[in-house]
């Protein structure tokens, strides 16, 4: 099993598990990602995400590049892959609740592209990012570009991929790649998912769900977000908050 989905309580952990081939991601496993995270976005009982390596000391180092030789030439092939890429950085990027990557290594190529479609990244000291396709002489898509523009900024994005230089994790926390480096990122994923998933989570799923609308470009309210403001007063998780609020106590959603 080169791919899998744990749950703890509130928290769900989708794994990377082909330590041999440091977690390169074969066809197979890009078409399995939007399953997994359907499933942890369906389960009531998980609030928050973790995408992860089942290995320390490693994170993704992208696609299975053995994998793109054997099957270059066909046509079929790689539409089939470039679909399966983009729906797999999708279903992260739009997914309902919040996704974190805990970056124990390298994240590269198609490894990073999952990192930055998560909503926060914490990585290791050790870890190193970079995407490098002018290395490979591929073409990475708009949608891939575009999670790495909005993370980082234009000027950024393009020495990112005109360079397709590894960045080390201080580095990478200056240019926006990351957010955190901690000593163990899993375990302080972890303690941050738990944080998150403490709190009222209408409030959570609609704020993720307004700045990917900004990310996508709207610029001002519509029907639905306007509604989202406006009902969120009618909700059991408005009168928890403050009723404990006025209690002095810690609520409890």
């Amino acid at each position: 099993m080169t791919l899998r989905l744990e749950r703890d309580g509130a928290i769900a952990r989708l794994l990377i598990d082909r330590p041999r081939q440091h977690n390169a991601l074969s066809q197979a496993m890009w078409e399995q990602f939007p399953q997994l995270v359907n499933e942890a976005m369906t389960d009531e009982a998980i609030r928050v995400l973790i995408l992860t390596s089942a290995t320390p000391g490693l994170f993704c180092a992208g696609a299975d590049i053995h994998e793109f030789a054997r099957h270059a030439g066909e046509e079929s092939w790689r539409i089939a892959n470039q679909a399966a890429i983009r729906a797999a950085q999708y279903a992260l990027a739009h997914a309902e609740k919040p996704v974190i990557a805990a970056i124990d290594g390298d994240a590269i190529g198609g490894g990073c592209g999952l990192a930055i479609a998560c909503d926060l990244r914490i990585a290791s000291p050790a870890a190193r990012l970079g995407i490098t396709p002018a290395k490979l002489g591929i073409v990475y898509s708009l949608f891939d570009t575009k999670l790495l523009v909005d993370l980082t900024g234009p000027a950024r994005a393009k020495r990112i991929l005109f360079t397709g230089a590894l960045h080390d994790a201080q580095d990478a926390l200056a240019i926006g790649l990351i957010d955190q480096i901690a000593p163990n990122p899993k375990e302080a994923a972890a303690e941050l998912a738990r944080t998150m998933a403490a709190n009222a989570q209408h409030s959570i799923r609609s704020s993720k769900a307004i700045i990917r609308r900004i990310l996508d470009g709207q610029a001002d309210d519509d029907a639905t977000t306007l509604a989202w403001f406006r009902d969120a007063f009618t909700l059991p998780d408005f009168k928890e908050g403050v009723q404990a609020f006025r209690d002095k106590q810690r609520p409890r959603f």
